[in-house]
């Protein structure tokens, strides 16, 4: 199940107990590099309110604006499957050196 920025909870509220998995867009689908939208950090914490009050084991996925300065805050809140494009694939450093600081930003809550 993805739910873009714009779609509300209520929209999978019916058949979460269905579901593995949700992924929940932090930007607007087009391209990468996009900026992370603050307010997706709610709804992750509010999906992981919404699966502990019905007891169920779906997974929370976020995709969009995933890098060191955001991975912390949604694993917070409760998204445990993050994608990373531009953070990683476009960083200066290299790919091992940003999936480590990304890593390291996502386990530093977990």
């Amino acid at each position: 199940m993805v739910l873009n920025p714009a779609t509300p909870l209520v929209t999978i509220a019916d058949i979460l107990s269905e579901v593995d998995q949700v992924l929940i867009m932090t930007v607007n689908p087009g391209f990468g590099g996009q900026t992370f939208i603050e307010s997706s950090k709610a709804k992750v914490a509010q999906l992981r309110e919404m699966l502990v009050e019905r007891r169920l084991a779906c997974a929370i996925e976020v995709d969009g604006g995933i890098g060191p300065a955001t991975a912390g805050a949604v694993v917070r809140a409760g998204a445990r499957v993050l994608v990373a494009g531009a953070a990683v694939f476009r960083a200066p450093e290299g790919v091992a050196a940003a999936l480590a600081r990304l890593r390291a930003s996502a386990e530093a809550v977990a």
